[in-house]
């Protein structure tokens, strides 16, 4: 497989895989322990890293979510508990799901490895939600909890590709919203309020985003080999269908 197509094959499965943590009922209520509520939880946990910025620049940076919604989410868990804290109570929380999750699974030490090599030969310019995670101090936990925070760098690394294929593309955020998989229900989860623009001119722009993203990820990996890079593939479905049917 070329750089390119890993990035493609693997897209889908790390945006899946690198969020869901976050709705797990053990991490939601992390979210309770600190006094915020599960939405000022998500927003303040996935740019905390940048540290205590303004709601502007957080709402610049995750791209894709509406900025008043941002805003809401920010500054009701800034003035409880410094972003950093909750970045850190993030960093946590992955690291537990993993170990939860993951340390049974067939491979999780060669998975770990893996998307360590590409999340380190990533290039992070103009991502700076991906380089400021990538900057954290990860505890030395086990295999899973180091896929964990693997694969939410890597998706981390893949939406903020996809921002700047978006922009490029003259599309604006919420266009590319509307015009993926989950439209106007999509929306509404990020917090844009109606009324929506048509999509239907939307989508060759959306499709023409999509491969520009798998272009600008796929420095990542190129570090990888053809070899690897296929075998990451697999390890990644392999893991998707056990963390939906562990049977």
């Amino acid at each position: 497989m070329t750089p390119e197509q890993v990035a493609a094959a693997s897209k889908p499965v790390v945006l899946e895989l690198g969020d869901v943590f976050t709705r797990c009922p053990t991490t939601l209520r992390r979210a309770r322990l600190l006094g915020i509520s599960g939405w000022a939880f998500y927003v303040t946990g996935r740019a905390g890293a940048l540290g205590d910025v303004r709601a502007e620049t957080v709402a610049a940076a995750l791209g894709f979510l509406a900025p008043d919604a941002v805003a809401d989410g920010w500054d009701a868990a800034r003035r409880i508990v410094p972003p950093v804290e909750v970045a850190a109570a993030t960093l946590a929380e992955c690291c537990r799901w993993g170990e939860d999750q993951l340390d049974t699974l067939a491979g999780v030490s060669r998975l770990a490895a893996l998307l360590g090599r590409a999340v380190d030969a990533a290039d992070a310019s103009g991502m700076p939600l991906f380089a400021a995670w990538r900057s954290l101090p990860v505890p030395v936990r086990t295999a899973g909890a180091r896929a964990a925070v693997g694969l939410r760098l890597l998706r981390e690394h893949f939406a903020g590709a996809h921002l700047i294929a978006v922009r490029a593309s003259g599309m604006t955020p919420l266009e590319a919203v509307l015009a993926g998989p989950d439209g106007e229900a999509g929306a509404v989860a990020c917090g844009w309020p109606p009324p929506y623009p048509p999509v239907e001119p939307l989508v060759r722009r959306r499709l023409w985003a999509e491969a520009v993203t798998d272009r600008l990820a796929s420095p990542a990996f190129a570090a990888l080999g053809p070899a690897d890079g296929t075998e990451l593939v697999e390890l990644l479905t392999a893991t998707r269908a056990h963390l939906t049917d562990p049977s």
